[in-house]
């Protein structure tokens, strides 16, 4: 069974457009990246499989149940963190997550006082005095606390500072080995890199690619730097361009000879081809002429 399978997923705004034949496949006990700019459709996707918005067309199920039919099934075994959490602001915070927990008729809190600890979050607070960072926690052990069988995390990581995301991934990491599937939106490429074993590219509502980080990554784009150069090359296939005193710079994913035969014409100091970092590979995929 696969964790979530769309097929031609498709939801309009009106005329706008939100997502379009989105056909995706997660399977069961891995971690995927979803990653996109802003507006790229990553939310408008998750809130439609999770049946907080009526879909327009195409057909989807999430752990084996119909997005529309089972969707409060569906909401018992997943854990949903939105990208901008609201919370009753007159609760405490131990108040708000026992009122998640009773949502799914669960008894948390044992487990919530456990992630609360690891994740430095003071249960006794208001929701109304709390930092961004510290209601992004609350979502954080909202979303893990009754430990579902997917996790669905939308920019999980934005107001946290960097020794709290790299303990909110230590969790995920140790969920996921016990089985738990996460599925992880995120424009924040270093991440996809470091933690998914795959990933899927969505841009302008579309999904462009779906496949192992490390095919996505090995792609044959080079980062090329022409150290004092005051000119580019006249050729396809370059991508993020960028011209300074110090040289040129940019991504290229054609032929090695046709670069060579288009450098040999330019006059410059030195020159560099690495790999790109993972940054650079998804920006490849991010402009309008990548494939």
């Amino acid at each position: 069974m696969k964790a979530i399978e769309t097929k031609g997923l498709t939801k309009f705004y009106g005329k706008a457009r939100g997502i379009e034949n989105v056909d995706l496949t997660v399977e069961e006990g891995e971690i995927f990246g979803f990653i996109g700019p802003n507006g790229a459709g990553k939310s408008t996707t998750i809130r439609t499989l999770l049946g907080l918005i009526k879909k327009s067309g195409g057909s989807a199920e999430v752990l084996g149940m119909d997005i529309e039919k089972d969707k409060e099934k569906i909401l018992v075994e997943v854990g949903y963190l939105p990208s901008e959490a609201a919370f009753y602001s007159g609760m405490r915070v131990n108040e708000v997550l026992e009122f998640s927990a009773k949502l799914r008729n669960r008894d948390c809190r044992e487990e919530a006082k456990r992630l609360a600890d690891r994740l430095g979050l003071d249960m006794s607070r208001k929701v109304s005095e709390l930092s961004l960072g510290n209601r992004k926690k609350v979502g954080i052990v909202a979303a893990m606390q009754h430990r579902p069988r997917l996790y669905i995390l939308d920019e999980p990581t934005s107001g946290l500072d960097p020794l709290i995301q790299r303990e909110f991934f230590t969790l995920l990491e140790e969920r996921n080995g016990e089985g738990a599937t996460v599925f992880l939106s995120s424009h924040v490429l270093s991440e996809i890199g470091r933690y998914c074993n795959r990933a899927g590219i969505i841009r302008e509502g579309r999904l462009i690619r779906a496949d192992s980080v490390e095919n996505l990554t090995g792609n044959g784009v080079k980062r090329v730097v022409l150290h004092g150069a005051s000119e580019l090359p006249d050729i396809d296939g370059m991508k993020d361009v960028k011209l300074s005193d110090a040289g040129a710079s940019f991504l290229y994913s054609g032929r090695a000879d046709e670069l060579i035969r288009a450098l040999a014409k330019l006059s410059f100091e030195d020159i560099t081809l690495t790999d790109p970092d993972v940054e650079d590979v998804f920006m490849h995929y991010y402009t309008k002429e990548g494939k």
